[in-house]
């Protein structure tokens, strides 16, 4: 495993640096910034003890493998990146709500996916090895501090996983158009796992075959379908909706 990453943008660094600033090895600067990110950002630096270096813009093209680093790129430790997803089942304290991403390779999609997650109380995201974009440095700058946050479960066999979920008692639910039940009228206050499959592909055949039921996203525009980012977050804030109004109820 390697014994360093890097991650850049001023929000994923900031992130990182509130969240975690022991695992910031250093931070290295644009010399030629002297901005109010900038000057901030140092600011957060300093008081959490991070060690800064000033560089020249082609030293954080080299560190960054692209020149989209906003002038901040960052040296940081490795999240961990084996998390089983026993752990974090039997460390839940509710009813499971987890994303499932079958074959989302774009690292953009998966970052924002990681946001999502994170501001809406997801317990872990599990994507397949193949057929994945897995956690990268662009997915870290996507995620704005979400990949440091939320469970990234990487499994061998995503149809095994399923199963074993199902087994858990756990519903799996995925998204397709042509569902005969829609979003709103679907029961969705249990333990849930959300399953969505990339744009254009979808799911699996057999991912589509072991959910328990179909839902389709009502859509009132012109567009035929959503982001799997935004499509993730509309099914996902439904389910806090529906989990919260039962609890009110209750």
């Amino acid at each position: 495993m390697a014994t360093h990453s890097i991650i850049f943008g001023f929000h994923a660094i900031s992130s990182r640096i509130r969240q975690r600033p022991e695992s910031v090895l250093e931070l290295y600067l644009a010399s030629g910034r002297n901005d109010h990110r900038a000057r901030e950002l140092l600011q957060l630096a300093e008081a959490h003890a991070v060690r800064v270096a000033l560089v020249d813009s082609s030293r954080l093209d080299g560190l960054a493998g692209s020149d989209k680093h906003q002038g901040a790129v960052a040296k940081v430790v490795p999240p961990p990146r084996h998390r089983f997803l026993d752990d974090v089942l039997e460390a839940l304290r509710e009813p499971a709500l987890l994303l499932v991403l079958d074959g989302v390779q774009d690292p953009h999609n998966l970052g924002a996916c990681l946001r999502v997650a994170d501001a809406f109380g997801v317990h872990a995201v599990i994507a397949p090895k193949d057929r994945a974009v897995g956690l990268t440095e662009t997915v870290s700058k996507v995620a704005c501090g979400a990949a440091e946050t939320v469970p990234y479960i990487s499994v061998t066999n995503l149809a095994r996983t399923l199963r074993d979920l199902k087994e858990r008692g756990v519903w799996v639910v995925g998204t397709a158009a042509a569902a005969e039940q829609d979003l709103f009228s679907a029961r969705l206050d249990g333990p849930l796992a959300w399953v969505l499959g990339a744009e254009g592909t979808g799911m699996r055949r057999l991912t589509r075959e072991l959910c328990d039921f179909l839902v389709s996203i009502p859509m009132f525009g012109t567009v035929e379908s959503l982001n799997v980012s935004v499509a993730a977050g509309v099914c996902i804030y439904e389910t806090r909706r529906q989990r919260a109004t039962k609890a009110g109820s209750g």
